[in-house]
């Protein structure tokens, strides 16, 4: 078995013994997640406070739906589909507030914390400058995507799933994931011209 395919079988293994009654199971699977569902989720509300409370109701719904549980797919899939949902939820009712600061999208997240674009410490103010007005501008043309391809970028760029797994979250084969991907990233690259 391949490093991938134990940890995927970890995981469904832990939500089984969550199923069973193991709550230090379910500690495990919080602790390994957590991170990773806060970074989704700030991506998604761009409010640190909101995004703990998603992040927490996340894994309430998981602890809830425990005894339902049953691992036909990933567990990754399952928990960002819970995540999904919620977040889109989210935005719906809260469409017209504001965020509280700037999402940066070159923050860790990732379930062992690593960050996807480090900051280059070498860089002079103006080249930092030039960065930040860069991020700045993914950062709008990300949000501006529809909300299924918003969704599909910040699962695979940020949080790092891959095809099946997001088509698993977004209910869709691999091979429409791929191309929901393809457009996404093709009108990403025609509004992000000016900064490439």
């Amino acid at each position: 078995m391949t490093g991938l395919a134990l940890e995927e079988t970890d995981d469904a293994a832990y939500m089984l013994r969550v199923k069973a009654g193991d709550e230090a199971a379910f500690g495990y699977l919080v602790q390994k997640y957590r991170r990773a569902m806060v970074g989704f989720m700030y991506r998604s509300s761009h409010n640190q406070a909101a995004a703990e409370d998603l992040a927490q109701e996340v894994f309430l719904r998981v602890y809830r739906s425990r005894e339902s549980y049953e691992p036909t797919a990933k567990f990754t899939t399952w928990l960002y589909r819970i995540a999904t949902n919620l977040a889109a939820n989210h935005a719906r009712d809260h469409k017209n507030e504001r965020p509280e600061k700037q999402v940066l999208l070159d923050e860790p997240s990732g379930e062992n914390g690593q960050t996807f674009d480090l900051p280059d410490p070498s860089l002079s103010a103006e080249q930092h400058l030039l960065r930040r007005e860069r991020m700045a501008g993914i950062r709008r043309c990300v949000e501006a995507l529809p909300e299924r391809q918003r969704n599909a970028v910040l699962m695979h760029k940020f949080q790092g799933l891959d095809y099946k797994e997001i088509g698993g979250v977004l209910s869709l084969s691999e091979s429409a994931t791929k191309s929901l991907l393809f457009r996404a990233y093709q009108s990403l690259r025609e509004q992000l011209k000016e900064y490439v």
